[in-house]
């Protein structure tokens, strides 16, 4: 490194610091990128080997930018990038950095506007530039050319992530369900509200195919086909949660072998969050497991009232407790327009 060009040094750290903006984006989630791309440290070798070719020896011949860019952008990094939009924040980042003005001192936090302030070193020994880069600013998405806001979103990803892990940490710990009451083990719990929730599901089954020939064609109006097409979801959902937690029945009992799938299932029901098959199946919600069985019963009471009267519509339907909501305001639409 001591023996290369002013200009190549300039520029290798200008490419390294682009290298490090383009591997920390990631962490933001789709405010930074649109697609997850694998860039790795051999793309920032092998760069660097094509910047070395590329200028030795040649101090006083004109840098070619555009190849630069062209080589970086669309070859060894633009090579994973496959979202246009991607490629452009790609290429921004390399015209902001890959210019002349790299040569003397240019800010390398791209489009801050004076919000936040790094310059480039000047070419110097290597224990330069590592003291250097001791003197950069805290971390803040403000380096990315983003708003400060961009931060919230991951630091709540990253809180809920620590916490997950935490509650995984002490899952092997017995804990008591009251003072007299003995420890029960995870898998205890699991068992319990496995029961629990078999009681509260297992008579829950609306009979669509019978209520649909009660009715004639001319009864059938928007409001009747949005309220069976909810009926169908809740049915397709409730069947999938009395499979599964009787196979898991089995499985405490030993009638079963445990698989990964029941046991996922079981450490959910102890952990107090939905299973990967109810979340793909129920309706959209971020309700932790004792909550979202309250809000399924109530779900189950309303479809309840319309089903026993299925030509009237309720008096009163609570639209957030619909698989899809959206339909039912369609249907009003249909009726009132």
């Amino acid at each position: 490194f001591e023996d290369r060009d002013a200009k190549v040094k300039s520029i290798l750290f200008a490419l390294c610091h682009w290298h490090a903006l383009m591997l920390e984006r990631k962490k933001f989630g789709p405010m930074g990128y649109n697609m997850k791309y694998p860039f790795s440290a051999g793309d920032l070798r092998d760069s660097a080997q094509v910047l070395y070719n590329y200028l030795e020896g040649s101090a006083s011949v004109k840098i070619p930018w555009d190849d630069l860019r062209y080589i970086f952008g669309d070859i060894m990094y633009g090579g994973h990038i496959v979202d246009d939009w991607d490629r452009r924040m790609c290429e921004k980042y390399l015209i902001y950095f890959m210019r002349d003005e790299l040569l003397d001192e240019i800010e390398m936090v791209p489009y801050a506007d004076g919000k936040l302030s790094w310059p480039s070193p000047q070419p110097s020994p290597h224990e330069k530039y590592l003291e250097h880069i001791e003197s950069m600013p805290p971390e803040s998405p403000l380096f990315f050319g983003m708003h400060p806001n961009a931060e919230i979103n991951f630091r709540t990803v990253q809180c809920d992530k620590t916490f997950e892990m935490l509650i995984g940490l002490i899952g092997g710990t017995s804990r008591s369900d009251g003072d007299d009451d003995a420890s029960l083990s995870p898998m205890a719990i699991a068992e319990q509200t496995c029961l629990d929730i078999l009681d509260e599901v297992l008579e829950k089954k609306f009979p669509t195919d019978d209520v649909s020939r009660s009715m004639s064609d001319e009864e059938k109006g928007p409001y009747q086909f949005v309220f069976l097409q909810e009926c169908e979801y809740m049915n397709g959902l409730v069947f999938e949660m009395v499979r599964g937690l009787r196979e898991l029945q089995l499985g405490f009992k030993g009638e079963l072998t445990m698989s990964e799938v029941m046991e996922d299932l079981a450490n959910s029901l102890f952990a107090e969050k939905l299973p990967t098959w109810w979340v793909k199946l129920g309706f959209a919600s971020t309700r932790p497991l004792k909550s979202w069985r309250v809000n399924l019963q109530d779900r189950c009471m309303q479809l309840d009232d319309w089903i026993n009267d299925p030509l009237n519509v309720p008096k009163v339907v609570d639209i957030s407790r619909l698989f899809n909501p959206q339909s039912f305001l369609t249907a009003i639409k249909q009726i009132c327009c």
